[in-house]
This record gives C-alpha cells, sequence and structure tokens, in this order.
C-alpha cells in the first residue's frame, strides 16, 4: 500500500497517534524542550524524538534555536487546514444525512396501512 504524502494525509498520520496529540495539547500552552515534552510520557526521550520527527514531518511543529536550546514550536497552519477539510465534509455529510432522513420518512409515510 502507497503511503500518502500529501499534507493533509500528513498531517492526519501524525493526528491519529494520542501522543502525539498530546505533544500539540502541551504545544498549544506554548514553547518546549524535547526534555519538557518527554517528562509526562512513560518512554525514552528517544522514543518522544521520533513522535517529533513525525510531527515536524507534517508541519505541526517546528523548532527554533535559543542559545544550546531548541525548543519546539507549534505551527498552527496544517491543523487550520485539517479543520477546514474536517468542516466542509462536515457539511457535506450532514447534508446527505438529512437528505437520507427525509427519504426514510417518506418511506414510513408510504408503509402506513391506508
Amino acid at each position: 500500500m502507497p503511503v500518502a504524502e500529501d499534507e493533509l494525509s500528513l498531517v492526519f498520520a501524525a493526528l491519529a497517534d494520542p501522543t502525539r496529540r498530546a505533544i500539540l495539547a502541551r504545544l498549544a500552552r506554548g514553547d518546549a524542550t524535547v526534555n519538557q515534552l518527554a517528562e509526562p510520557f512513560a518512554m525514552s526521550q528517544q522514543a518522544v524524538s521520533k513522535h517529533l520527527k513525525v510531527l515536524e514531518h507534517a508541519r505541526l511543529i517546528s523548532r527554533t534555536r535559543t542559545a544550546q536550546s531548541r525548543p519546539c514550536v507549534l505551527e498552527t497552519v496544517r491543523l487550520d487546514a485539517a479543520v477546514d477539510w474536517v468542516a466542509e465534509h462536515r457539511q457535506i455529510w450532514a447534508d446527505r444525512h438529512d437528505r437520507l432522513e427525509q427519504h426514510l420518512a417518506a418511506l414510513r409515510v408510504e408503509e402506513k396501512p391506508r
């Protein structure tokens, strides 16, 4: 199965993991180093770094340089694109659901004995 490399697929793949979502939630409160991000997890700093690489590849985070430190920064542009996609499709799905509901209601009316 081919691996999707489009931006939206990368974002959703990154968001599929609960650890990465927790990292993003932490970064929403402010920049943090790898050590700070690793603190709440029962995993090695190396494992957290792998998650960060996935988030970086999806361009959900970036790393800046401050003296010796390389804090991670949340990048919201890709998240905004994912939210826009979900909102657009939510409306499509809601419209389809409404049409199905109307169709089923019409069928129920036809089934009633006359």
